[in-house]
């Protein structure tokens, strides 16, 4: 799919600009010690000590991305604070190593056409140095180059879980309310405790109907058993049901993750569907494998319904969606971008990495009868870190 091959080419992409904020930064970290009124000792240890944190800032990030991380007690505490630092460092020297270099270039387009100006004007005097004004302006340009960490810890630390009730009304042929949850990604950062507190929260919205679309952990597979056991506690009068999403299939094996659904009572829904049979009209739900890590296929899952008859797919990545559309599925269900974690609202409109690699990033789609609904989830994955971008409860009124 194309949606793929941008993804396997934005990956490395990503990487390499991290590569190069580093050592953009560090050149004018070091550049900005070297102008203290210290002893050269002193600016010689500042810096090398500032190479050491950088490395480590990152190296520990991208230790966390890729790697199970599971509670290291007694240094549990510690490691969340190393992450959350780790995080925080990675992604704001990108977006201040950007700023930098847009001041850097501003600058070099005004000083062009300044000397350009007085080329073309008889020449004047050199103005002599004003070095208040020289000062207050490298000042602005720390502000600005420091604004982007300050944002990444506001997004860590204040809203990254503050769990936001999203309602929409869609036409569905019968009358329900469906919770859907998504992208828990429970782990270090998304404790037991806070799946509680949104278990709960769906519990005080009374589905009819409760619905999960996967990646229900973040990097390891110790969290599956709590995150499913506080799942099941919400009881829907129609049944919960669950689709996989990619970081089982990265984490965990198809066999074990079986057992652990199994063991929870929660119905996973792997290529295959169940017809919900109450008075006010048969209805199936039907899941499908992760698109890219795992084994789709929508014709399993389908199976024996008839054409038109109403049915909610879940499935964790959306690009199911021109398939399912052509299948007369009534509505999709998924999740997977988490709205791109970090979204610009631009006058053009709103802009995150998710644009970039998928054209369904979040939200309501149509195509004729069908409607799709992205859901921007709960947790976080590669940094713990939402700006712009609440984490999702989604709640659905069905109507007839």
């Amino acid at each position: 799919m194309a949606y793929q091959m941008q993804i396997s080419v934005i990956r490395p992409g990503v990487l390499i600009i991290a590569i190069l904020a580093q050592g953009y930064l560090f050149v004018h970290i070091r550049r900005a010690i070297k102008s203290l009124p210290v002893s050269g000792r002193f600016k010689s240890v500042a810096a090398v000590l500032v190479g050491i944190a950088i490395f480590v800032l990152f190296s520990a990030n991208n230790h966390f991305m890729f790697n199970p991380v599971t509670p290291a007690w007694p240094l549990e505490k510690a490691q969340v604070i190393l992450l959350y630092a780790s995080a925080i460092w990675t992604f704001g020297s990108i977006l201040s190593a950007i700023v930098l270099l847009v001041v850097h270039f501003a600058g070099l387009l005004g000083r062009t056409a300044a000397r350009t100006f007085h080329r073309v004007r008889r020449p004047v005097e050199p103005t002599p140095c004003n070095r208040g004004r020289r000062r207050f302006l490298e000042a602005g340009v720390f502000g600005l180059a420091a604004a982007p960490f300050a944002f990444m810890g506001y997004g860590a630390v204040l809203a990254d879980k503050q769990f936001e009730v999203r309602e929409l009304a869609l036409p569905f042929g019968i009358s329900m309310r469906v919770v859907q949850l998504t992208d828990i990604h429970a782990g270090i950062t998304m404790t037991r405790e806070e799946i509680r507190r949104l278990a709960n929260l769906v519990i005080g919205l009374q589905p009819d109907l409760f619905v999960l679309t996967g990646d229900y952990i973040s990097n390891s597979m110790m969290f599956l058993p709590g995150c499913l056991e506080e799942m099941a506690r919400v009881r829907a009068p129609f049944g919960t049901f669950a689709s996989l999403g990619n970081h089982e299939h990265w984490y965990g094996q198809l066999d074990n993750i079986r057992s652990i659904f199994s063991r929870s009572g929660i119905p996973l829904l792997l290529n295959a569907h169940e017809i919900v049979r109450c008075a006010r009209g048969d209805f199936a739900v039907a899941g499908i494998d992760d698109l890219r890590s795992g084994t789709p296929d929508l014709n399993a899952a389908l199976q024996g319904l008839d054409a038109g008859f109403p049915t909610i797919l879940l499935s964790h990545r959306p690009e199911i969606f021109p398939t399912a559309a052509a299948r007369g599925i009534s509505l999709t269900l998924s999740g997977h971008y988490h709205g791109g974690q970090v979204k610009l609202s631009l006058p053009t409109g709103d802009f995150s990495l998710a644009n970039l690699v998928t054209p369904y990033p979040e939200g309501l789609y149509r195509s004729e009868a069908s409607n799709l609904y992205v859901s921007c989830g709960i947790g976080t994955t590669f940094a713990p870190v939402r700006l712009n971008v609440p984490p999702e409860i989604t709640l659905l009124s069905l109507n007839a």
